[in-house]
């Protein structure tokens, strides 16, 4: 099963210790490189910024259509855009996302 996750489930779950539900629940995790660039890179010394470094399950994958991207961020941030189309391109069968726009 492939799985993408955008940055709030990623954050969120690290706030309260509970990362590593994410790889029982689905072994690897996939996130584009802006999920992995707003958590780790300019969430140095936030929630979820070491976890998600260390975490060697969860995996960075570049997206191929940025004119998908580029369209939804009209609408989207960087993250949420980029993991939709990630999931998109990866045909995954779950997309971990907490913005109802998205």
């Amino acid at each position: 099963m492939s799985v993408v996750s955008n940055a709030s489930p990623l954050i969120n779950l690290a706030r309260i210790g509970k990362l590593g539900l994410l790889r029982q629940l689905y072994g690897e995790l996939f996130i584009p490189e802006a999920v992995w660039h707003e958590v780790v890179i300019e969430g140095v010394g936030l929630p979820g910024a070491v976890e998600v470094k260390a975490a060697t399950w969860i995996k960075v994958q570049s997206v191929t259509n940025p004119l998908l991207v580029r369209a939804l961020r009209q609408e989207l941030d960087a993250g949420e855009s980029e993991a939709i189309v990630l999931a998109l391109e990866m045909e995954s069968e779950l997309l971990l996302m907490d913005e109802r726009l998205g």
